[in-house]
């Protein structure tokens, strides 16, 4: 495993400040510095330390669900002032990392975890994100047909925010959709997405003229907002840990499985 990706695993570290810390000197491998993050390491068998800290495996973490409000930026800070989730969250979990994000306007479902490998796990996987979404104007025949079947689209620039590097984007078929209210002057509607990139629905309806005025994550996997007041947290349940756990489980053993191959074909 790379230096880097380990110590983002079983640390705070986010990748980026991994590579930080290790390219200013201070991780320690086996009692030597070591300045480059792609080093190779074996877990269990290596010793590393950031700053005179060891970071070992560990297996525990928490995870809780935020009912993130419209207004707040999900980012330690924020260069124009504007208001962070942390700003609101307990001290308790000022350390705890996002899966994924919601935009400045979004609202709804985020978790957050104390461990970066829960958290890179979450955001890289195709497990369910179900939103509830108003947009200006009616669903037309032609989102149906791009929601039903995907859409690769050259500029995904309308909906994107002004400083997004990103242009292109391509758009798998949604899991599902509801129509819950179609009008000349704005729609309602459910969708069940696998992915969550960039402002995805924005750039997905603006594509077709229609600017989403209200977005809000209901679920990611089998963890639902529900009752949640806005602007509070919970713990996850026994049962909705249950299914974590089972879920990383099976990535572990699919990413041995990949190492496996892979070194049978070298």
């Amino acid at each position: 495993m790379r230096l880097n990706k380990y110590i983002a695993h079983y640390s705070t570290y986010s990748r980026r400040e991994a590579d930080r810390a290790v390219q200013d000197g201070y991780v320690r491998v086996n009692g030597e510095i070591e300045m480059n993050p792609a080093t190779q390491i074996e877990e269990g068998r290596d010793s590393i330390y950031i700053s005179g800290k060891q970071v070992t495996p560990q297996e525990k973490y928490t995870v809780i669900v935020y009912n993130k409000p419209k207004g707040e930026i999900v980012a330690k800070s924020d260069p124009k002032g504007r208001r962070t989730i942390y700003d609101s969250l307990h001290k308790d979990f000022r350390h705890f990392i996002s899966v994924g994000r919601l935009d400045f306007a979004s609202e709804g479902l985020l978790l957050l975890t104390d461990a970066s490998r829960v958290a890179t796990a979450l955001m890289e996987s195709d497990l369910e994100r179900i939103y509830k979404l108003k947009i200006k104007g009616e669903v037309t025949p032609d989102m149906e047909d791009a929601m039903l079947n995907g859409i690769y689209l050259e500029d995904a620039t309308a909906g994107a925010h002004s400083h997004s590097k990103i242009k292109s984007m391509e758009f798998k078929p949604f899991i599902g959709y509801k129509i819950q209210k179609n009008q000349p002057n704005y729609s309602v509607l459910k969708v069940a997405l696998s992915e969550g990139k960039n402002r995805e629905l924005r750039r997905f309806f603006a594509h077709f003229g229609a600017e989403v005025v209200d977005l809000k994550r209901l679920s990611f996997a089998e963890i639902e907002l529900n009752n949640l007041p806005t602007g509070k947290t919970r713990y996850l349940s026994r049962s909705e840990y249950s299914a974590l756990h089972t879920f990383l489980k099976k990535e572990k053993h699919k990413a041995k499985e990949k190492a496996r191959v892979s070194k049978e074909k070298e």
